[in-house]
């Protein structure tokens, strides 16, 4: 189930460094077991990073996700994925694809950017 988040919450969280909103990104999916991204009538939203290289993005929260849905993407919806299903499915076939991950963007950044294979092992080890 989504956590609540009030409006202080969310503009903290917005202005702090990519390393922090990954932090935050981590601890929240690993305690609520939620992976939030954006889907548009066509399937999932894509980015491309800096090198011009394919990117999922990723949230902890939907409020975060929907800030996204603007402009080109103004169709686009919130959805979650089980972090269960992130687990057994995700990874692997993002893997296979040469997807990588956006984990929190804001605004215009990209957030940090992790392979499937390394945002794996963190959720894991924060999982204990």
């Amino acid at each position: 189930m989504t956590y609540q988040l009030n409006e202080k919450q969310y503009t903290h969280t917005h202005k702090q460094s990519d390393d922090k909103r990954c932090e935050y990104f981590l601890k929240k999916v690993s305690d609520f077991e939620e992976i939030w991204s954006l889907e548009s009538p066509d399937g999932w939203v894509e980015l491309s990073d800096e090198d011009g290289q394919v990117c999922l993005p990723l949230w902890p929260h939907p409020d975060f996700a929907k800030a996204w849905a603007v402009d080109d993407w103004a169709d686009c919806q919130p959805k979650m994925i089980k972090l269960d299903v992130w687990l057994d499915r995700w990874t692997e076939g993002l893997e296979k694809d040469n997807t990588v991950l956006a984990i929190f963007p804001v605004d215009n950044g990209e957030g940090l950017i992790l392979s499937p294979e390394e945002l794996h092992d963190a959720i894991l080890a924060k999982l204990g």
